[in-house]
C-alpha cells in the first residue's frame, strides 16, 4: 500500500494490537484467470519463535479460494482498523481540505492447507477462544459424527507472514490540528473514539498509553 514515512509504524506491537482488535480480514489472491479474488474472514493471530507470525483461518469447501491458495500460495491479507472523516475545521486556518484518517495492516503471506481433522479442530478452537470461549464446551458436546461432518465442510489454512506493513494515518504531520482533532474524535462515533485513543497511544496528545 501507499505508505508515506509519517504514517508508517515500525512497532510490531501496534500491528498486532490492530490485527487482534479487528480480526475480520480480507484474504486476497488471484484466481485461475489472474483476477484478484477476495474472501472476508476472521483470522487468529499466532506468534511463534522469534519474529515468526502465523494467521490461522478457514473457508467453506465450496469456496474456490483454497484451490487458488494451493496453486499460488503467496497472497495478501489486509486488516482494517477504525477510520473516520477528517474535517478541515480542526485547523486554525481555512486554507485546508478534508481528508480521511485510518489504521490498516497489510501482510504478505504464504499459505499452507491444513487437512487433518485434529489440526482443523485445533484451529477452530483457537478461533472460538478469540471470540466465544464458552462455546468450546458446546462444540465438544455436539458429538464426533457431527463434528466430522462440520470439519469436512471447511478447508483450513495457515498463512505464514512474510512481510508486514502497518499504516497509522492520524495527521501526525499536522501538529496544529492535534488538539482539536482529538477533542472532535473523543466526542464522536465509536470509530472516532477509537482513533482518539490511538492519538493518545502515539503521544500526539497528552496522556500517551501503551497498546
Amino acid at each position: 500500500m501507499y505508505l508515506p514515512p509519517q504514517f508508517a509504524s515500525k512497532d510490531r506491537a501496534h500491528a498486532l494490537a490492530l490485527m487482534r482488535a479487528h480480526p475480520f480480514a480480507s484474504l486476497i489472491s488471484n484466481d485461475d484467470e489472474g483476477f484478484p479474488f477476495v474472501t472476508h474472514l476472521p483470522l487468529h493471530v499466532q506468534e511463534g519463535d522469534g519474529d515468526a507470525l502465523v494467521l490461522l483461518g478457514h473457508c467453506a469447501r465450496p469456496n474456490p479460494h483454497w484451490r487458488y491458495l494451493q496453486a499460488r500460495p503467496e497472497a495478501l491479507v489486509t486488516f482494517q482498523g477504525p477510520h473516520a472523516y477528517l474535517s478541515p475545521a480542526v485547523y486554525p486556518d481555512v486554507a485546508r481540505v478534508p481528508s480521511w484518517n485510518y489504521l490498516a495492516v497489510h501482510c504478505r503471506v504464504r499459505a499452507t492447507l491444513i487437512d487433518g481433522a485434529q489440526d482443523k479442530d485445533a484451529l477452530l478452537k483457537a478461533l472460538i477462544g478469540d471470540h466465544e470461549p464458552a462455546y468450546a464446551a458446546q462444540w465438544r458436546a455436539l458429538g464426533e459424527e457431527f463434528a466430522h461432518k462440520m470439519l469436512a465442510g471447511i478447508v483450513a489454512f495457515e498463512l505464514r507472514v512474510l512481510d508486514m506493513q502497518c499504516k497509522l494515518k492520524l495527521n501526525q504531520h499536522r501538529k496544529e490540528s492535534h488538539a482539536a482533532l482529538h477533542a472532535r474524535y473523543r466526542a464522536g462515533t465509536p470509530d472516532e473514539r477509537a482513533l482518539a485513543d490511538w492519538m493518545q497511544r502515539l503521544g500526539l496528545v497528552g496522556g500517551a498509553r501503551e497498546p
